[in-house]
């Protein structure tokens, strides 16, 4: 929704409702075709403002035979209609202001919605829609009809196509918007955040169990259809036991016999019932804290900070994040990249489908001038949006772009593999790293090409480059790299970027005969490196030794660790078996200043099976011991627990150090942590949500001595 001042937009937010609240839960005519099986696949194209016609288009031609998961519509209900605005005739944020739940809007007529939900279905791919639930049509409108001929009066707040009448809303004083003039005029209020209008927007009085009733019984007209999913507009307008009473009452999907997907708009600041947290029990959130994130990194150049995602203050953990480089609302308030950044905005989407955090949406809107954000979509006359054209420059269409489609097959491909390895910084501005040995990914943010050797974790072979072959499989469509020894010297065009995987790969290649991560090459073990390491903004960690697999100790060619799992970090690295080396850990910042760790070197001796090391920086193998820390602690959704304590191993009692512990049951978290031996020291645990809120456990600090034995166990249950 349009969030990013505080001007009377005279329309802003769509609803969905069925023409009276005797339908709900009723399975009307009109259900949408399923196809037998949709695309295994997390990736959502986000068509906004797109119009149904165009989408059934896309699905069938562009999204389903790229592997595309799904497909996000704007708001499909009938709006308000303004031939004059500030922004001119018909501004795009019109079907945000919805004044019926009939599907008889700007975007197309009811036939044309459930006939592309069946064209997406047919193509394999899913129907997510922008829910307006939070209100309707805003009460300083002067027009008083939608484009399906519907009437309102909004200064009554009688919407009698619902209907909706005066006691449905929220009012100044009135119990719930305890504000004279009844408008949102403190962002860290919960109550007058979900309780008082949104610029001027009706806000539906959603703690009533009539208008709950009416939302869902939209909602579910919708699934009845055929729709999988929601991105749910202004959620955090709506209080998080408001939005979980709704979605208890919806149907299941007719595709597939699931609950439908549920994707958040919580914009991050406020705590508490306003947080992000609040929200993922329910379902995702939106990724604004990693949208901004990216344009940091890619605006500056500085692509090697994003080894230290894993330490970033996120909206929420990857499972619970519909993650995005931008949307219709961040892409006109500047806070995110958007289509006018050119290049740089392109690899900030490669990335986004590269790494393995939360479930990706790509943006594709419409052309629009800096200096004109409100203005409309291309459409005829009347206001109803044209069908979309490709060429002629008017719409965004990088989800069919050629690099696009080849990442969507590349992530499909490495989906598996939730974790990074092989991070390798060959400059501040050129990074490249691996999904296991199901893909490798390099980006180049630069203007200059760049050649390097990468360590690939892919069998030896010959494989086609997705970004110039796009999403075909079988023979090579696109450049060719050569993997030898697990590894391949690449260049990375200027402002480019390479992706090679399992599924593409040259017909001379032997192809692999599972999803299975492919085995090291013969005479070779894989070897896991893992090190307790807090580390400042900008900085990260590597493994050199004195192998050629480690760099043979020069630093430019140390291996980076993913920092998945702070302020652990892990590399699975291919090693020669049999063999003795030495390895040692050190740090680099953003400006590539270099820090060892002060210790003697590390060494390790490999036979013919895999090895995992286990490390706490500075702290020598000599002197060290393990203990395995158990904690018995009921958690939330998107909640875990971490041990902090009094030594530098423990995080030293800061928070943002502490360790954290893997569950190893539904109440139980366990983790092997590397401290000194004969040491006594004092510790505590601690939980984290989402939002990174923490909630220490009562009583007392605990206190445990180490001896001089290999490895001990502590388990205990939290207080």
């Amino acid at each position: 929704m349009k969030r990013s001042t505080r001007t009377l937009l005279l329309g802003s937010v769509t609803s969905l409702a069925l023409a009276a609240a005797g339908l709900v839960g009723v399975s009307l005519a009109g259900t949408a075709g399923a196809a037998v099986t949709l695309n295994n696949s997390d990736v959502t194209a986000n068509l906004w403002e797109w119009n149904f016609r165009s989408i059934a288009a896309a699905c069938t031609s562009q999204l389903g035979p790229a592997g595309y998961g799904a497909v996000q519509v704007a708001p499909p209900q009938e709006s308000v209609t303004l031939a004059s605005t500030g922004d001119g005739a018909h501004p795009w944020w019109e079907v945000y202001q919805p004044v019926s739940y009939n599907i008889s809007g700007r975007l197309g007529t009811q036939a044309e919605f459930t006939g592309m939900v069946t064209a997406c279905h047919n193509a394999g791919v899913r129907v997510y829609v922008d829910a307006v639930i939070n209100h309707m049509a805003g009460t300083n409108n002067t027009v008083t009809t939608g484009y399906g001929g519907s009437t309102f009066d909004p200064g009554g707040y009688s919407y009698p196509a619902v209907p909706y009448s005066y006691g449905d809303f929220h009012h100044p004083n009135d119990g719930y918007c305890a504000d004279e003039d009844g408008v949102i005029d403190d962002d860290n209020n919960a109550a007058e955040v979900q309780n008082c209008e949104l610029v001027a927007l009706s806000d539906l009085k959603s703690q009533d169990g009539s208008v709950r009733m009416k939302i869902a019984g939209y909602l579910n007209k919708l699934i009845d259809w055929g729709v999988d999913g929601f991105r749910v507009d202004a959620a955090k307008h709506m209080a998080a036991s408001d939005l979980s009473a709704i979605k208890s009452q919806l149907h299941n999907t007719t595709a597939e016999g699931r609950a439908p997907y549920f994707a958040q708009e919580v914009i991050p600041g406020g705590s508490g019932a306003i947080a992000p947290s609040a929200y993922t029990g329910i379902g995702d959130v939106l990724g604004f804290s990693y949208a901004y994130g990216l344009k940091t990194q890619f605006a500056n150049g500085t692509l090697a900070n994003l080894s230290g995602i894993g330490s970033w203050s996120l909206d929420a953990s990857s499972d619970l994040t519909a993650a995005m480089v931008t949307n219709h609302d961040l892409e006109r308030n500047g806070s995110t990249l958007r289509y006018q950044d050119g290049s740089t905005y392109t690899l900030a989407n490669y990335f986004l489908l590269a790494y393995p955090y939360g479930q990706p949406f790509l943006y594709d809107g419409f052309s629009f001038s800096t200096s004109a954000t409100g203005a409309s979509p291309p459409a005829g006359s009347g206001g109803y949006v044209s069908d979309t054209n490709c060429s002629n420059g008017a719409w965004q269409c990088l989800t069919q772009s050629t690099g696009v489609k080849g990442m969507v097959a590349w992530r499909n491909t490495t989906q598996s593999v939730k974790t990074v390895s092989n991070w390798t910084n060959t400059a501040s501005n050129v990074i490249g790293f691996s999904r296991g040995s199901l893909g490798w990914f390099g980006v180049n943010r630069s203007g200059s090409a760049s050649t390097a050797t990468y360590r690939t974790g892919l069998a030896n072979g010959t494989y086609c480059d997705r970004i110039t072959g796009g999403a075909a499989s079988g023979g090579c469509a696109g450049t060719s790299i050569t993997v030898s020894g697990g590894s391949a010297s690449v260049t990375i065009p200027a402002n480019g970027a390479v992706a090679i995987d399992v599924n593409a790969r040259s017909a001379t290649s032997t192809p692999p005969t599972s999803s299975s991560p492919a085995p090291p090459p013969a005479g070779t073990v894989a070897a896991t490196f893992g090190v307790y390491a807090p580390t400042t903004s900008g900085t990260s960690v590597y493994v050199v030794g004195s192998n050629a697999a480690l760099g043979g100790w020069d630093t430019s060619k140390a291996v980076a660790l993913s920092s998945s799992g702070y302020p652990y970090w892990t590399s699975a690295v291919t090693v020669p078996s049999n063999s003795s080396f030495e390895y040692k850990y050190l740090k680099k910042d953003a400006s590539g200043s270099v820090t060892w760790e002060s210790n003697a070197n590390r060494a390790v001796s490999t036979g013919t099976s895999a090895v995992t090391l286990s490390n706490s920086f500075n702290l020598a193998d000599a002197s060290a011991t393990s203990v395995t820390f158990t904690e018995t602690a009921a958690t939330t959704t998107g909640t875990k627990v971490y041990v902090v304590g009094s030594i530098p191993a423990l995080g030293g009692w800061n928070v943002a150090d502490a360790i954290p512990l893997p569950a190893a049951g539904s109440t139980t978290w366990s983790r092997a942590v590397v401290l000194p031996r004969s040491t006594t020291f004092e510790y505590k645990y601690l939980k984290k949500d989402a939002s990174g809120n923490v909630t220490w456990e009562s009583g007392g600090n605990r206190s445990y001595t180490t001896g001089t034995g290999t490895s001990y166990t502590v388990s205990d249950t939290w207080k």
